[in-house]
């Protein structure tokens, strides 16, 4: 069975976007455990793509602005830089699935050529995947994925199927707009 990747709506990251997300990178940098050289634009990046698929307009994010909340009310974007392709996982760290529960977690994958990808490019494509609630994340199986730098990661993440998240589409059922 082949993977379909134009079921799933995406978002071509602009050069705007990236050099905004850079700016931020001071504001958002946060003192963890790194899965990679570009965890924090990843992340800013992450909340620009939701923002310009939910709102139509990537600068109606809230990066900087949300520290200690979710990244838009009661949704959690998590974003990972791979090549886009069915053996991925929506991962949430351990720790923090236990510290936050947002109504649902948003799984964005920029798609790169390379998994250690050190930077990302204007044009690059980033799919969101689907989404799950909070239960679903708690009630799912938990593993060191390692990180880009290392085997080991230090941290256990839940993980969910890529494949077995909600589709994008339903989440604007649950938000009225």
């Amino acid at each position: 069975m082949s993977f379909d990747k134009s079921k799933y709506p995406s978002v071509i990251i602009s050069e705007e976007m990236i050099l905004e997300a850079e700016k931020l990178i001071p504001q958002t940098d946060i003192k963890r455990t790194k899965a990679s050289k570009i965890d924090t634009l990843t992340g800013n990046l992450g909340e620009f793509v939701f923002a310009e698929y939910f709102f139509g307009d990537f600068r109606k994010h809230n990066v900087g602005k949300n520290k200690g909340k979710t990244d838009f009310s009661g949704i959690e974007v998590k974003t990972s830089v791979f090549p886009f392709n069915p053996k991925l996982n929506l991962l949430v760290r351990e720790d923090y699935a236990q510290k936050r529960k947002p109504d649902f977690y948003v799984q964005i994958i920029i798609d790169t050529e390379n998994s250690k990808a050190e930077n990302i490019l204007p044009g690059t494509k980033a799919y969101l995947c689907g989404f799950a609630d909070n239960k679903q994340v708690d009630n799912s199986p938990k593993k060191d994925f390692g990180s880009k730098l290392s085997e080991k990661g230090g941290y256990e993440s839940h993980f969910i199927s890529i494949l077995e998240l909600k589709p994008m589409a339903f989440l604007f059922e649950f938000f009225n707009i």
